[in-house]
């Protein structure tokens, strides 16, 4: 999958790597057929000395795929790579996944105009889309469907169209071909922002488990000897109480509600319906949440409302209260239903 946050914590190790006078290569996942560790959109970075950021399979091809980046980087070219993890005699690695993965070497020179564009966007958190020909060709990037930089007028329309298309309901790279030209088009979007009302101590690890997730955490709670970096050291802080937040500041978010307060729950639960909401998931009874809907003159329909939040897993420990809830945010964020996996042919379909 493609973020914001995994591309810009590359490159700023591939700057890093530049500052101490190294070559270095992006590394993403192009095409996966049948099963594969990683989705296209998966995002590393080698330097010619070895050092690497991410994963594209677990550990298993890493060793091999620098290998080929150490060419590309000596090169200066892009190189594209095909694995079949279904041929065991050939890896002998007992991989679990026996997928087919294209991907794509991309050498990264700092006097490069087109990866200067890439760094800039990604560093405004907004959401960006790159276009590249491959293995070389026409390349162009865009903040969200406005042409920013590279060889706009070489793409063909149908490429154009289907970057347009997709800026706000696709998260997955792809590969179009269109005249025979392959493009790969790989839209990255900002972390979704998760406003977690409640600075008690079952947020904390929620907090924690949901930002490791890719979740950018805002506590809100108006005491501020519990809502700061000491006990929440991964999140932003809002130290008010919620009648006293400004919902447009937190248009579009994913909320929790676990004040175990109930006047503040129902004050979190007025705010976040106010703020356009993604996802509201209510911790506690569902009769305590009908309850607070009903005392602020809303009710079950009146928002996507998750009452009681976090998927049955028999949780009873605050950690596993954690996983229980992230884990229904992971499933409704990639449209799953949250099921087993057992007994399913193919996992990321």
């Amino acid at each position: 999958m493609s973020r914001i946050s995994e591309a810009r914590e590359v490159f700023t190790r591939i700057e890093q790597a530049w500052s101490d006078g190294e070559r270095t290569a992006l590394l993403t996942i192009t095409q996966v057929e049948g099963s594969a560790y990683r989705l296209p959109g998966a995002k590393m970075m080698m330097t010619e000395t070895g050092k690497m950021l991410g994963t594209l399979s677990g550990g298993c091809l890493e060793s091999d795929l620098y290998g080929w980046a150490e060419k590309a980087m000596q090169e200066g070219e892009p190189r594209i790579v095909n694995y079949d993890l279904s041929e065991n005699e050939l890896w002998s690695l007992g991989i679990g996944c026996k997928g087919i993965l294209e991907v794509a070497i991309f050498p990264i020179r700092p006097e490069d105009r087109f990866w200067q564009s890439v760094r800039e966007a990604v560093a405004q958190d907004r959401a960006v889309s790159l276009v590249i020909e491959l293995p070389t060709g026409a390349r162009a990037v865009f903040d969200g469907t406005s042409p920013i930089s590279g060889e706009i007028d070489n793409l063909p329309d149908a490429v154009v169209q289907r970057l347009t298309s997709r800026v706000r309901s696709r998260t997955r790279a792809e590969v179009a071909v269109v005249d025979g030209r392959r493009f790969y088009i790989d839209t990255m979007r900002p972390s979704e922002r998760l406003i977690l009302c409640g600075a008690g101590h079952d947020a904390v690890p929620v907090a924690a488990l949901a930002a490791k997730c890719g979740f950018r955490v805002t506590v809100l709670d108006p005491r501020k000897e519990f809502n700061g970096p000491n006990r929440f050291p991964t999140t932003e802080h809002l130290v008010v109480e919620p009648d006293q937040a400004d919902p447009a500041q937190l248009k579009e978010s994913w909320w929790l509600i676990m004040n175990h307060l109930q006047v503040r729950d129902e004050a979190a639960l007025h705010l976040a319906l106010q703020a356009q909401p993604k996802f509201i998931g209510v911790l506690g009874p569902l009769s305590r949440t009908r309850e607070m809907l009903n005392n602020i003159g809303a009710d079950m329909d009146s928002g996507p409302i998750h009452a009681p939040v976090g998927l049955d897993l028999g949780a009873e420990t605050i950690d596993e209260v954690a996983v229980s809830i992230v884990s229904e945010l992971l499933a409704i964020r990639s449209a799953r239903t949250g099921a087993p996996l057992h007994r399913r042919e193919k996992i990321h379909s």
